[in-house]
């Protein structure tokens, strides 16, 4: 039976276990990614600038890396054996994993902490292809965006929390012991949840698992192409994750150098970022009216240049070099504007992804959904290694500020969401005819 909310999922066996382990895991992946780069940034792993920017820029590369190397394996191995299994083992490897990470805090190891990221990585991209592929299994086509949006709202809300407590904890205990007790506790909690996941019928059980990772990545990117609609939407999905991965990685330096604050400003405005983005997502279900509704991805891009536009206008001019806490900070009513925009980015970030995700899910055949997400994760990889690339050059190479990248990654947004509305007219369809109805009151 569907549920008539999409809030009912979370009552019910076959949707609130994969809720909470996905929470906790995308929780435990930011609560380290987030303490590790306000060690960098903040207190002084190594102290210059540059130095600091190389390295916050290398960390979202070391992550990354993974999906491009193993998530055309994970697909398969997706398609091919029972999901609820697989996210079992996944979330025993991360237990390993944290382990790992609790030896890099104690002894400041900059070098293991980026060890620990590339395996967080690497479970990350076996658990994503289970992850959008278990939804249509279980969910029905009705409940597919509303679906959606409860594991963006909780992905975003668990990037949130993981963030903060990440970044509080190392910031009350620079020598990691309270960030390493926690992400411990979490792992094991994952894991605890993930045993409650119901059985998922394996789709494909005579696929033989290509174990090439080249010419299999390859293979897995021409399957995400053989559907043209699919493909645009995953080549719009990575575009998201350029933008918003390029926001995630510069926000640290950006709130010290341009906004002038410290490590609870930048708390602060990831937190509304991700809120934003987790309030998008849920609302996307009400603005759909439970159907799969491409109308609100040219309504998020059209948010998501006009806020990302008015972020670097509404950057304050920076007089006193000393930072301050978040208190001073929102004292100042010039930084209100910059508030609103983060938010705003966020709200249509979720306006423009969620849509995006269902309609790969829709139209992919059932029987390599798993790989089509494979194939997403890669794309999404190589675009995010790019995000980071592409800031060396802007801030390092061509010596730009961290608030000029963000506007000229706004005007590039215009670029790229124009051509894939060029190649996908159904979508400028589907807006005007949701805009009419909305003007109508309908």
């Amino acid at each position: 039976m569907s549920a008539e909310s999409q809030f009912e999922l979370l009552g019910q066996r076959r949707f609130l276990p994969f809720f909470i382990t996905q929470f906790l895991g995308a929780f435990n992946d930011n609560a380290f990614k987030n303490a590790l780069l306000i060690l960098i940034a903040f207190y002084g792993i190594n102290q210059s600038a540059e130095t600091a920017r190389f390295l916050g820029n290398l960390s979202a590369a070391v992550f990354i890396l993974p999906f491009f190397l193993f998530s055309s394996t994970a697909g398969q191995i997706g398609d091919s054996v029972e999901k609820s299994w697989l996210i079992r083992k996944i979330k025993l490897f991360e237990i390993i994993v944290m382990s790992v990470a609790v030896i890099g805090f104690m002894s400041r190891s900059v070098e293991l902490l980026m060890v620990v990221l590339f395996f967080m990585g690497t479970q990350s991209a076996f658990f994503g292809p289970v992850k959008y592929g278990y939804l249509p299994q279980h969910l029905d086509e009705t409940e597919l965006v509303g679906g959606n949006g409860l594991v963006g709202m909780g992905t975003f809300l668990a990037i949130l929390t993981g963030m903060l407590i990440g970044g509080y904890l190392i910031t009350v205990d620079v020598s990691g012991f309270w960030v390493s007790l926690l992400v411990i506790f979490v792992a094991i909690s994952g894991y605890m949840s993930a045993r409650a996941i119901p059985i998922t019928p394996v789709v494909q059980e005579d696929l033989q698992v290509n174990w090439n990772i080249f010419s299999q990545t390859w293979r897995t990117l021409k399957l995400t192409r053989s559907n043209k609609t699919v493909f645009h939407c995953v080549v719009g999905i990575s575009w998201f994750w350029f933008i918003g991965s390029t926001y995630m990685v510069q926000l640290p330096l950006y709130t010290r150098k341009i906004l002038g604050g410290d490590p609870t400003v930048f708390n602060m405005l990831i937190g509304l970022f991700c809120v934003g983005i987790g309030v998008g997502s849920v609302l996307c279900e009400k603005l759909s009216h439970h159907r799969i509704e491409t109308a609100l991805v040219p309504l998020g891009a059209i948010g998501l240049t006009l806020f990302g536009i008015d972020l670097y206008f509404s950057t304050p001019a920076l007089i006193n070099q000393e930072l301050v806490g978040y208190k001073v900070w929102l004292a100042d009513i010039s930084h209100w504007r910059s508030v609103i925009d983060i938010v705003g980015i966020g709200v249509f970030g979720g306006f423009y992804i969620v849509p995006l995700l269902a309609v790969v899910q829709q139209r992919s055949e059932r029987g390599i959904l798993s790989r089509v997400i494979a194939g997403n994760n890669i794309l999404n990889a190589i675009f995010m290694v790019l995000a980071a690339l592409f800031a060396m050059l802007v801030l390092v190479v061509i010596g730009l500020k961290e608030d000029e990248l963000f506007l000229l990654i706004a005007v590039m947004n215009i670029l790229v969401i124009g051509t894939l509305l060029m190649l996908e007219p159904e979508f400028i369809d589907s807006f005007k005819r949701w805009f009419r109805i909305q003007k109508r009151g309908v």
